[in-house]
C-alpha cells in the first residue's frame, strides 16, 4: 500500500515561492543587480562601504515574505487571530521596505568611485525596498478588503503609510529598529509618547511624517491605477 504524503502548508508555500511568479522573479533579478553593484565596489575600492544595504534589503523583504504567506494560507486569512497576531508582526516590519529611501542621504559622503555609480547603486536599493513595500502593502490590502467598507481604500492605505512615515523617522532618527518593540519598548515606547504628548515640540518630527505619508501614499496609489490600467 502506497502512502502518499501531502507537504504541509508552509512547505507548499516555500515550494511555491522557490519557483516564484513572474513579479518574484523581476524582484529577485533587480535584487541581484543591487548584490552585484555592491560586490563591485568592494572589489574595486577594498572598502565595505554601503554593504549595511544589503541588511537593509533583506529586512525589507521580510514584511513581503510575510504578506505573501498570509495571502497565501487560507489558514491565517480565515482565522481572525492568526491574521491579527500576523498582520501585527507584519506592520512592525512594513517600515523597513520604505527606510531604504532615506539610504539616499549618504550619497556623496564616501569617495572611491565616480558619484554616479554610488547614485545607481543606491536608487536601486531604494526601488528595490520601494518596490517591495508596495507590493506587501497590496496583498495586505487584497487580505483586509473585506474589512474596509465600500471602495474607501484610503481607510487602510494612508493609516499604513502614516505608519511607515514614523517608522521611517524612529528607524532614522532615533535608531530604533523592529525588534526593539520586544528588546527595548520602554524606550521606545517613552519617546513616541514624548512625541505624541508634545507636537509642537516635535513639529519637525511630524512635518517629516505627513510629508513621507502623503508622498507615499501618492506613490502607492500611482502605481496600483497604472496596474489596473495596464491590464
Amino acid at each position: 500500500m502506497k502512502i502518499l504524503i501531502r507537504p504541509a502548508g508552509w512547505y507548499r508555500w516555500f515550494l511555491f515561492r522557490a519557483t516564484g511568479s513572474e513579479t518574484d522573479r523581476m524582484l529577485m533579478l533587480s535584487a541581484i543587480f543591487s548584490g552585484v553593484l555592491i560586490i563591485a565596489r568592494i572589489a574595486y575600492t577594498g572598502s565595505f562601504t554601503f554593504i549595511g544595504l544589503a541588511w537593509n534589503l533583506f529586512l525589507a523583504w521580510l514584511p513581503y515574505l510575510m504578506s505573501s504567506l498570509i495571502q497565501y494560507q487560507q489558514s491565517v486569512k480565515t482565522n481572525k487571530w492568526k491574521l491579527a497576531a500576523g498582520s501585527f508582526v507584519w506592520l512592525l516590519f512594513i517600515p523597513n521596505s520604505f527606510y531604504i529611501l532615506t539610504d539616499l542621504f549618504h550619497l556623496g559622503e564616501h569617495g572611491g568611485v565616480p558619484l554616479w555609480f554610488d547614485l545607481a547603486l543606491i536608487i536601486s536599493f531604494a526601488w528595490n525596498g520601494l518596490l517591495l513595500g508596495i507590493l506587501s502593502v497590496r496583498q495586505m490590502e487584497r487580505v483586509m478588503q473585506r474589512f474596509i467598507p465600500g471602495k474607501h481604500e484610503l481607510l487602510f492605505i494612508y493609516p499604513i503609510m502614516w505608519l511607515n512615515a514614523l517608522g521611517v523617522y524612529i528607524g532614522r532618527y532615533l535608531r530604533f529598529n523592529s525588534w526593539d518593540i520586544i528588546t527595548n519598548p520602554f524606550e521606545l515606547t517613552s519617546d513616541i509618547v514624548k512625541m505624541l504628548w508634545h507636537p509642537v515640540q516635535y513639529k519637525y518630527v511630524w512635518s517629516m511624517v505627513a510629508c513621507f505619508s502623503v508622498f507615499m501614499t501618492l506613490v502607492y496609489l500611482t502605481i496600483k491605477r497604472i496596474g489596473k490600467t495596464i491590464h
